[in-house]
């Protein structure tokens, strides 16, 4: 698991990372409090997903794929596991970050074992498998970042945030899928070397699949 709390704090430059990123890269990323993980960048703070950030939370998930034209029902849209953030993130070594800004919730993402759950359509049926961890490969999902405050960084923070949060679990494969509608967070993951490893057509929707060993 992740280092002891009081640790010294550290710093990482945040690096290229497609369309959120910002123009001055002399920003970085850095790393308050070890247990339960804080991070400053610029004026955003990250920190650990509580239960009373459901609603906000749930709310930015929602904007984030309407921006994009993904409804319930097309086959790719699914968001039942924000009524199980505790299982099946914070339970289950996982990780789920919101950044504030302005004293609000403007960016998220989170870490979900891989075979918690399943991939491809049957996502949007709400399958979820709770089990022995086998602390292999982890999914990196729910990239948000509130539409008014985008290409200001945020959203390479919250991914550099979690890559750290990755290691310091064990995880040796980061996972995760979008679709090509959803062009910057396809962006997002390529700068930071994700690489795509295949593309499936779900209800008319190509979905993509990116991979990054650790």
């Amino acid at each position: 698991m992740g280092p002891a709390e009081g640790a010294p704090r550290h710093e990482h430059t945040t690096p290229g990372g497609g369309q959120d990123d910002p123009e001055d890269g002399s920003r970085t990323l850095v790393r308050l409090r070890q247990e339960p993980p804080v991070w400053a960048f610029a004026d955003l703070r990250l920190r650990r997903y509580r239960a009373a950030d459901h609603a906000t939370v749930l709310a930015l998930h929602r904007e984030g794929l309407a921006q994009v034209g993904l409804r319930p029902g097309d086959g790719v849209y699914y968001d039942h596991d924000f009524f199980r953030m505790e299982d099946i993130y914070l339970r289950n070594d996982g990780e789920f970050l919101v950044g504030e800004a302005g004293g609000r919730i403007v960016a998220m993402g989170g870490l979900r074992r891989a075979d918690l759950v399943p991939g491809g359509r049957a996502r949007a049926f709400g399958g979820y498998a709770p089990g022995t961890p086998a602390l292999d490969a982890v999914e990196m999902v729910r990239l948000r970042v509130r539409p008014a405050v985008q290409r200001r960084g945020y959203g390479t923070a919250v991914v550099r945030a979690l890559e750290e949060r990755a290691r310091e679990y064990g995880y040796r494969v980061l996972r995760a899928d979008t679709t090509e509608l959803q062009a910057p967070a396809l962006a997002l993951y390529q700068g930071f070397g994700w690489t795509e490893t295949r593309r499936e057509v779900i209800g008319g929707i190509v979905n993509i699949y990116l991979e990054k060993q650790l």
